[in-house]
């Protein structure tokens, strides 16, 4: 049995020998920089020192993790890592959809063609940029909010000072970035349904709004589950782009913005040590990919065709 495995393993990889050598550019390009360097996570168990190398660097064991996990700053940390992605993940998607739903809905004119491209814009402008111009809106004194707010007759906020406002203004600056270039991703699911299903349901007297209930929000269910898959991968991920470019080192405003990737960044800059920062990340894609099993596995059991694997 297994020389007739063999035997049809061979064959297949000489008939399908163009086709192979078609992928061995991306299998190199993995091997080289997705796996070779996972030699580096045996840094997080060092006191590396670049000079000695990892091989030359005194094996320390498990002192890197007592770093993050002396205090109980990590739970705070970790808790606000988690809740932001939560936020980002539900509120994107419900964005995207909303949006997916509503310009097919208009059709194929000028007006829905121009509404796309403002809406993937913001997609392509990077997060520094974008904390610039923050700068201009939650200043104080000078700020177009606070200036506003006057003007009304209103409390100014004092926004570089006041934790409590961040969460919001974070969740909807990730949203007015994001949900656009999503919405293409469901608009492009959406025109592959079947228009005969909607045709069928139209004789059968249904309305628009019965229409995206009964056939399209179904039908978009494999994509959704898949996406949020792929977003379980990134959930402890910092967002440190986003974050330090609108927040930056601000002592205030840690108990709400401080995240794990911005914690690395900034112990990487203040300690120096390269096992420390290793050892954090290292936590992060353990339970990311702990997260994503799971979460694969619970879509497993609903519904098969949306797992992953």
């Amino acid at each position: 049995m297994s020389r007739k495995i063999k035997s049809a393993g061979l064959r297949d990889l000489i008939y399908n020998r163009y086709l192979y050598a078609l992928a061995v550019p991306a299998v190199l390009f993995s091997i080289i920089f997705a796996y070779l360097p996972m030699i580096g996570v045996s840094i997080a168990f060092m006191d590396f020192n670049p000079l000695k190398g990892i091989f030359g660097s005194e094996w320390i064991g498990l002192d890197n993790f007592r770093f993050f996990f002396r205090g109980q700053a990590w739970i705070q940390i970790t808790l606000n890592t988690v809740l932001y992605n939560l936020s980002f993940i539900v509120t994107g998607t419900l964005m995207s959809l909303t949006l997916a739903i509503m310009l097919t809905e208009l059709g194929r004119n000028w007006l829905v063609r121009t509404m796309q491209s403002l809406m993937i814009l913001p997609n392509f402008i990077s997060w520094p940029i974008i904390g610039l111009f923050s700068v201009a809106f939650f200043t104080a004194d000078t700020g177009v909010i606070n200036s506003l707010l006057v003007k009304l007759g209103w409390e100014t906020i004092a926004f570089y000072t006041d934790p409590e406002v961040w969460p919001p203004i974070l969740v909807l600056m990730n949203l007015w970035k994001t949900a656009g270039f999503g919405a293409i991703v469901y608009m492009a699911a959406i025109v592959g349904i079947d228009k005969e299903l909607y045709e069928a349901a139209r004789i059968d007297g249904a309305s628009r709004l019965s229409c995206i209930f009964r056939i399209t929000l179904p039908l978009l269910r494999s994509t959704v589950v898949l996406l949020f898959l792929l977003s379980m991968g990134n959930i402890f991920g910092g967002n440190l782009d986003m974050i330090y470019s609108l927040v930056g080192d601000n002592t205030f405003l840690f108990r709400t913005t401080d995240t794990i990737d911005t914690y690395v960044f900034r112990a990487l800059r203040t300690s120096g040590s390269m096992g420390m920062t290793q050892a954090i990340a290292l936590y992060q894609s353990v339970v990311g990919f702990v997260l994503v099993i799971v979460a694969n596995k619970v879509a497993s059991r609903l519904d098969k065709d949306s797992a992953l694997f």
